[in-house]
């Protein structure tokens, strides 16, 4: 933790040669996405944790790191608690820690452009008056990170309507209307993936989520400007994205806001920078707080972009069903491998399937005790763990196809694993089929949703510690908003083309961890009363291992829908398998 120290030690030089009490850094970097570049990783080189959310706060004789549940075991192994206090930010929110340290008053340094827009005005509400936050106009660990990795400098790859389904031209008319009737002349569009999939293009500037570094301004005559490195633009991008499509140097932004100057702009306070707003009040432009108008109509999903992720989802079941009749094949010769040698097999096979792009997010690949955190990454650790008989092997993992993003988690006996652990695992798959089998109607959201999934976990005394699904981009973010399904109240209910992750989970901490997660979409079912009625429809065919199953604990028609999904895994999977793999398959979905 030498260098951690030396870092430590020179921003609080900082802090006093610039009459600071405190500086606040969180995670996100200056696009606000959860995936970030290693040359935006901040947090991990202030504090040592590399998780993807949380946050420090570095005072002059103190220091603190947050995060949620999580990260609690995994935040202990990577922080140094002689450096840092380590703090559940549900539990000990970072209000508490700045009142409690610095009750008398002090000055709180912030880099604006690693902030929301809402951040500042809310977060300045849980403080006392005497607490004062002022806004940075350099950030030091910007300036004291001398080995800071390199961005990556490749062009951005056009992404044809084969596979997106509407051409950009038609995208940007659809959406510049509505933001007309808003009454609006632009909307000022900083998320990532909004500009990439408005642009029809991606790219490879962050790990796993393929966008490109960019900000853009979006006119209510569909025209469109783009803020970034002009040595990024291919050849035929002009063609490919249709008129009205201009492209500047990042640092223009402000001079291009000022050709407006006087009208009204959309802006996403929740999902842009703090930086972003002062930009837009310098160009003497008037802010309407809206949601950035790409994030819903990205959300639903159209025709070609919903066959497509049944396309490649089928694709992927081609490598974890190989995987996974490997693994078994493995564990019964004695092989106990570790976890980076599980990671690293399951993820060749990916490599090997058309249209592969990519690792949708880093594989987690977690045997026995390690399974019990939720983000374990076994590359955080000098020795991977390894498996363990009578016990389980979690394996979280994805890819990004020319046709679609996949996210899959299965979990796998190692031998013989004891009662409580397939009876844990019987109460997770119990509120997974609950929340595949649901019905509503239009106007329900996720959270309304969510006790479907921990009900019998909950009938036990049993929680999981994270949300039960999340929004799934179209080769684009893996994590994918507006909705989600969750504890949390969310006002973004369900529509049609909406992709969703079903993963309710179990985790002994120290023991081993649960999670059995399939992608599904929104769908249409029928019309009652003159309201649509929803539901759900897989996209992941893959074999749930029945080796965990406690018969005992489920219903008739839970062990129905196991059958007839396995019966459907083995329909749609068979076709491109062969030999001993297909005979595994066969066994693997046989009914119970």
């Amino acid at each position: 933790m030498t260098s951690i120290k030396q870092n430590l030690s020179e921003i609080r030089q900082y802090l006093t040669n610039n009459k600071l009490d405190a500086f606040i850094v969180p995670h996100d970097d200056e696009y606000l996405s959860e995936y970030i570049p290693p040359e935006n990783e901040r947090l991990a080189w202030a504090t040592g944790f590399t998780g993807s959310a949380g946050m420090a706060i570095i005072s002059t004789n103190k220091a603190a790191v947050f995060v949620d549940g999580r990260y609690t075991i995994q935040v202990k192994e990577q922080v140094d608690s002689n450096f840092f206090d380590i703090l559940n930010i549900t539990k000990d929110p970072l209000s508490k820690w700045i009142t409690q340290n610095h009750s008398l008053g002090g000055t709180i340094g912030y880099d604006p452009r690693m902030h929301r827009a809402n951040w500042k005005d809310i977060f300045q509400k849980t403080l006392s008056n005497n607490i004062v936050l002022q806004p940075l106009k350099e950030n030091p660990i910007d300036m004291f990170w001398n080995n800071r990795p390199k961005a990556v400098n490749e062009k951005a790859f056009l992404l044809s309507e084969e596979y997106t389904g509407e051409s950009s031209f038609d995208k940007r008319k659809r959406l510049g209307e509505k933001i007309k009737k808003n009454n609006c002349r632009a909307a000022l569009i900083t998320q990532l993936d909004s500009i990439a999939w408005l642009l029809n293009i991606r790219g490879k500037d962050v790990p796993c989520n393929p966008v490109l570094l960019s900000h853009g301004v979006l006119y209510e005559d569909g025209m469109f400007d783009l803020f970034i490195s002009n040595n990024k633009i291919p050849e035929g991008f002009e063609k490919h994205v249709g008129k009205k499509v201009n492209v500047y140097e990042p640092n223009e932004i402000n001079l291009q806001l000022k050709k407006i100057s006087g009208s009204k702009i959309q802006f996403d306070n929740t999902n842009s920078n703090l930086w972003a707003q002062n930009i837009i009040k310098e160009a003497s432009l008037e802010i309407v707080t809206k949601e950035d108008p790409c994030t819903l109509p990205k959300a639903c999903k159209n025709d070609t972009e919903i066959r497509g992720m049944k396309t490649c989802h089928i694709k992927d079941a081609v490598a974890e069903c190989n995987f996974l009749f490997w693994l078994d094949n493995e564990v019964e010769a004695g092989r106990l491998h570790n976890e980076a040698i599980l990671s690293d097999k399951l993820d060749d096979l990916r490599t090997k399937l058309e249209g592969f792009r990519g690792k949708s997010f880093g594989t987690i690949s977690a045997a026995a005790k390690n399974a019990a955190m939720c983000h374990y990454s076994h590359t955080n650790y000098e020795v991977p763990g390894n498996l363990q008989l009578n016990s389980v092997y979690l394996v979280d993992s994805g890819g990004q196809y020319l046709d679609g993003t996949t996210d899959i988690t299965r979990t796998v006996a190692i031998g013989d694993p004891n009662d409580f652990i397939k009876k844990t695992f019987t109460l997770v798959l119990k509120g997974h089929i609950s929340l595949a089998n649901a019905q509503f109607p239009e106007g329900i959201g996720g959270q309304h949703l969510d006790t479907l999934a921990r009900q019998y976990l909950w009938h036990h005394g049993y929680d999981f510690d994270h949300g039960t699904g999340h929004g799934v981009g179209s080769y684009l973010n893996v994590h994918e908003g507006p909705h989600r399904i969750g504890k949390g109240a969310n006002s973004v209910p369900l529509l049609p083309g909406m992709v969703v992750s079903n993963e309710p989970g179990y985790y002994k901490e120290n023991e081993f961890g649960i999670r059995i997660e399939n992608l599904i979409f929104v769908k249409k079912i029928g019309s009652v009363d003159g309201k649509n009625l929803l539901g759900f429809e897989n996209l992941t065919f893959v074999p749930i291992d029945t080796r965990l199953v406690d018969r005992s604990l489920m219903n008739n028609d839970e062990i129905n829908w196991l059958n007839n999904y396995h019966k459907e895994v083995y329909e749609k999977v068979s076709p491109f398998l062969e030999d001993d793999v297909l005979e595994w398959l066969k066994k693997a979905t046989e009914g119970i």
